[in-house]
């Protein structure tokens, strides 16, 4: 990414922004934020993602660590039989950085499974697309 690793950090911390512009996510609460010894802090937050006539809520924790670079996000609960998510940022000079996004998870419900079965990889690109934007709305444009 043209962005430095600690830009797209905060993007992507910056969970309560999320419905202003990833698809599919209507809706955030922010439970509550607790800052931690080593300079991490750990939030508490419900998304609510809306697809077609499904529209569901679920709570995790994430736990941004701004010195190692890294999100790491815990399934609270929801509709989820498990949620396995983290980020990492590795500088790649002082206004470049490479993002490692992983997510796996799977649905208790398999009628939602089987539906987001058959759009994941478009709507994995769609996701990253719209992180892509609004870093360059934050951030301006950059690279070419």
């Amino acid at each position: 990414m043209p962005y430095s690793a600690d830009q797209m950090f905060a993007l992507i911390a910056d969970v309560a922004s999320y419905p202003e512009f990833l698809p599919w996510c209507s809706g955030c609460r922010i439970r509550g934020r607790t800052p931690g010894p080593d300079g991490t802090e750990v939030i508490e937050a419900d998304l609510i993602i809306s697809f077609k006539l499904f529209r569901e809520q679920f709570g995790s924790r994430v736990t941004l660590d701004p010195a190692a670079k890294k999100i790491d996000v815990a399934y609270l609960e929801g509709p989820f039989r498990y949620l396995n998510n983290h980020w990492l940022f590795d500088p790649v000079g002082e206004d470049a950085c490479e993002v490692d996004f992983f997510v796996d998870f799977e649905f208790r419900s398999k009628t939602l499974q089987a539906v987001i079965g058959i759009v994941f990889n478009e709507a994995m690109r769609r996701i990253v697309r719209a992180f892509e934007h609004r870093a360059e709305q934050l951030y301006g444009k950059r690279g070419a």
